[in-house]
């Protein structure tokens, strides 16, 4: 008797530390129609992202939440988070004034615009941005990790350089930091130049370092009617990579012939208890 209740004892203990330990990371996917969560959606056109919630395959952790855009931009953007509860899943994305002021939710601070938003992917073909366009289809996929959750999207037949690849982007997130993590993949094992980076909006502060970009400021009203100042950056290693250029728009970089390759991104506001100032950012970036 005394084996058996220590074993469903130590069995609850488990449990219970395993619901602690994703109650720190989230998925979600689903189409607005229904609104029930699926782990994966395939769509022939490869452009739903109109009828699919947070318009694409979105994970959050403590810290932020980041959704990939169903469509041929392969862009990532940021749903930018003040406290740590998990707000995905219930809030989908865009809270109510109301609901933000009573239980200090999140807001969409961060407009990606015509860019790649926060460490999305397209490709280059040494002269030009090469967009994500699926000729054969696109498939969005979430699921749970042993460390915490992971959205991905999969683009099949990008034309490019006179061949056709297929591309893999994924975000997977974990309980163990606030970044997260970004991976690009030719999945058929092809040599391709990837381009990623961090978007810039006028009066934002930009910082490069060799194997860093931070970028502090207010983003365009959208979403939010009163945004605040939002921090984006990335960690990138520089032989994987050319160095940093700033553009228009961009800070992007672009990749050596690679079949795969990864990043990590990180967002902060001044809404949120830790990295809310630039200064704090950037020392975070620094180090």
């Amino acid at each position: 008797m005394k084996k058996t209740a220590f074993s469903i004892i130590l069995a609850s203990a488990c449990l219970l530390s395993g619901n602690a330990l994703h109650a720190q990371t989230a998925k979600s996917l689903f189409w607005k129609s229904d609104g029930v969560q699926v782990e994966e959606i395939f769509s022939e056109s490869g452009n739903e992202y109109k009828t699919v919630g947070h318009h694409g395959p979105a994970v959050e952790n403590t810290h932020m939440a980041l959704r990939i855009y169903f469509n041929d931009s392969g862009a990532i953007d940021v749903y930018s988070k003040t406290g740590r509860g998990m707000e995905l899943e219930k809030y989908r994305w865009y809270p109510s004034a109301e609901d933000q002021e009573a239980y200090g939710l999140g807001c969409d601070e961060y407009k990606v615009g015509n860019t790649v938003g926060l460490g999305g992917i397209a490709l280059w073909d040494g002269n030009n941005e090469v967009k994500l366009v699926a000729t054969k289809g696109r498939r969005a996929r979430v699921g749970e990790t042993k460390k915490g959750a992971f959205a991905e999207m999969i683009s099949y037949g990008v034309p490019y350089a006179g061949d056709t690849v297929d591309v893999r982007v994924r975000v997977d997130v974990t309980t163990k930091t606030r970044n997260a993590t970004v991976t690009a993949e030719e999945l058929n094992g092809k040599k391709v130049r990837f381009l990623t980076g961090v978007n810039w909006h006028e009066g934002e502060k930009v910082i490069c370092g060799e194997e860093y970009i931070c970028v502090w400021g207010v983003h365009p009203a959208d979403v939010s009617s009163d945004p605040c100042p939002v921090g984006g950056g990335m960690f990138f290693s520089k032989s994987d990579f050319d160095a940093p250029e700033k553009t228009d728009d961009m800070v992007r970089i672009i990749s050596k012939p690679a079949s795969r390759i990864k990043t990590e991104i990180v967002a902060a506001s001044t809404k949120e208890a830790e990295l809310n100032s630039a200064r704090r950012f950037e020392a975070y970036m620094e180090k």
